[in-house]
C-alpha cells in the first residue's frame, strides 16, 4: 500500500514563507509525476505546480513565488511558498503517480489528506 503525507501548512503573514513536504511510503517501484493542487473553501481544487523527473510547470497564479522540487532518494516533493497573499489561503494536497512493487504493475494516482495553509495577519 502507499501512503502521502504532506507537512509543512500553517498560519503566516502576509509576505510571508512555507514550506511544504510530502513524502510518499509504501510499495513504491517508480514515482513519475508529482503534483501539489489547492482548495480553497467554497472552490474547486486546482493545480498549483507538478514536476516530472524534467521538468516542472506552475499556474500563473504562483509563477515567480512558488518553487516545487523533489527528492528520489527520498521519494518527497516540496514546494516552497513564497511573498505569500491572503489568497493563497487553502487546505493543499499533494499528489503522485506512482508504479508500486514492480515494472509490471500499473501507475496508480494517489493523494494526501490534506494541509493548511492560512495567510493572514
Amino acid at each position: 500500500q502507499v501512503q502521502l503525507v504532506e507537512s509543512g501548512g500553517g498560519l503566516v503573514q502576509p509576505g510571508g514563507s512555507l514550506r511544504l513536504s510530502c513524502a510518499a511510503s509504501g510499495s513504491i517501484f517508480k514515482i513519475n509525476t508529482m503534483g501539489w493542487y489547492r482548495q480553497a473553501p467554497g472552490k474547486q481544487r486546482e493545480l498549483v505546480a507538478r514536476i516530472t523527473n524534467n521538468s516542472t510547470n506552475y499556474a500563473d497564479s504562483v509563477k515567480g513565488r512558488f518553487t516545487i522540487s523533489r527528492d528520489n532518494a527520498k521519494n518527497t516533493a516540496y514546494l516552497q511558498l513564497s511573498s505569500l497573499k491572503p489568497e493563497d489561503t487553502a487546505v493543499y494536497y499533494c499528489n503522485a503517480y506512482i508504479r508500486g512493487t514492480s515494472a509490471a504493475h500499473p501507475i496508480r494516482v494517489y493523494w494526501g489528506q490534506g494541509t493548511q495553509v492560512t495567510v493572514s495577519s
